[in-house]
C-alpha cells in the first residue's frame, strides 16, 4: 500500500511539473535591452555631488571594474594618473555613449 501511495505522490509531481507552464515564471529583464546596463571596461560619467545637500552635480569621466546587483565600481583618473576605484549606485552613472549622442 504504501508503494502505491509513494507512486500516486511521484507520478501527480511529475505531472504538475510537466504541465506547469514557463510563462508562469517569471522573465530576467533583458539587460541588453536595459539604458542603465553596464559592462566591465565602459566607459561612463558618474554624476558626482560634493554634499548631499548640495545642487552642483559634477560629471566626472569614469570607467566600470566590478558589477555587483546593487553597485557598480567605478575606476576615476586622477590629476597624477593614478586612479581611484569607487563603489556608486547605478542611478548616478551615465553611459558616455548616450552623452555623446546627445551632445552631437
Amino acid at each position: 500500500m504504501k508503494l502505491f501511495q509513494i507512486t500516486l505522490v511521484v507520478l501527480v509531481l511529475l505531472i504538475n511539473l510537466a504541465i506547469a507552464f514557463p510563462s508562469w515564471a517569471e522573465r530576467a529583464p533583458s539587460l541588453t535591452s536595459n539604458p542603465n546596463y553596464f559592462q566591465v571596461g565602459q566607459k561612463v560619467i558618474w554624476l558626482y555631488k560634493a554634499r548631499t545637500d548640495s545642487s552642483d552635480i559634477q560629471r566626472i569621466p569614469a570607467e566600470v571594474v566590478k558589477l555587483s546587483f546593487k553597485q557598480v565600481q567605478i575606476k576615476v583618473y586622477k590629476h597624477n594618473n593614478e586612479f581611484v576605484n569607487r563603489w556608486v549606485n547605478p542611478n548616478k552613472l551615465e553611459n558616455s555613449q548616450k552623452v555623446k549622442r546627445s551632445v552631437l
